[in-house]
């Protein structure tokens, strides 16, 4: 369709100015420094730090920052900072986990629902609403205690918790595109409406939902801690933030 050749001619320029917006605002830049920077940490952090996370050292235990241990050391003796640095590596990869499963899937739900209308979309937000009444963290002990502790098993409760949110965005945002004049001239050149949903819509919607995504980053891993720091997130000895 020409729709899509034009599109596809479209994009590097589209992509570029949406760089040129980030990159003029100094918080965006901000935030994408200390990001790289947290990604750069734990993937080469590693190589850098002289101690071993795991080694425990009951001598040296409680010990204040000095020169042999930057951060100081921990109630069985081992680097604080070789904690961090490791654990960095197991709680951003959890984080960017959840957020990889949780936003094809709801983002998808949210479109529908939008682009649909009707009895899908009631039926879909309902069950949304339902979601919404649960306080999360509750959510994510409950199942986290049913599944029993480990690493694979934090992530589903983790990814099934975060969802309603994701779900409502993207639903605001296809109710709106929905009436834009190029989706019009998308059915009038007969386009089928899968074709429209999933050409269109999702694409156009999930800048807003990839944004919401990198904001709940950060709760992701508070909520990781905190089933770590009770048991059921990474077992001992292995290093995480929690």
């Amino acid at each position: 369709m020409a729709s899509d050749r034009y599109a596809r001619i479209a994009a590097p320029g589209l992509a570029y100015r949406r760089w040129r917006r980030f990159s003029s605002n100094p918080l965006s830049m901000l935030g994408l420094a200390i990001f790289v920077l947290l990604v750069v940490v734990a993937a080469v952090g590693p190589l850098l730090v002289t101690q071993d996370s795991l080694q425990q050292v009951l001598a040296e235990r409680l010990m204040p920052p000095n020169a042999a241990h930057w951060f100081g050391t921990d109630q069985l003796g081992r680097d604080i900072l070789s904690r961090l640095v490791y654990g960095s590596r197991l709680t951003l990869a959890i984080a960017i986990l959840v957020v990889v499963l949780v936003v094809p899937v709801e983002l998808l739900i949210g479109t529908v629902a939008g682009y649909c209308g009707g009895i899908v979309d009631q039926a879909l937000m309902r069950v949304t609403d339902v979601a919404l009444a649960f306080p999360k963290i509750v959510l994510a002990l409950a199942f986290a205690a049913a599944l029993g502790p480990g690493v694979l098993d934090a992530v589903l409760p983790l990814s099934i918790t975060p969802w309603p949110p994701y779900a409502r965005l993207a639903r605001a945002e296809s109710l709106r595109l929905t009436q834009a004049d190029y989706i019009h001239a998308a059915r009038l050149q007969g386009a089928s409406h899968l074709r429209i949903l999933l050409r269109y819509i999702v694409p156009l919607c999930s800048s807003s939902v990839i944004v919401r995504a990198t904001l709940d980053m950060a709760g992701i891993i508070l909520a990781f801690a905190g089933l770590g720091f009770l048991g059921l997130g990474a077992q001992p000895p292995s290093p995480e933030w929690g």
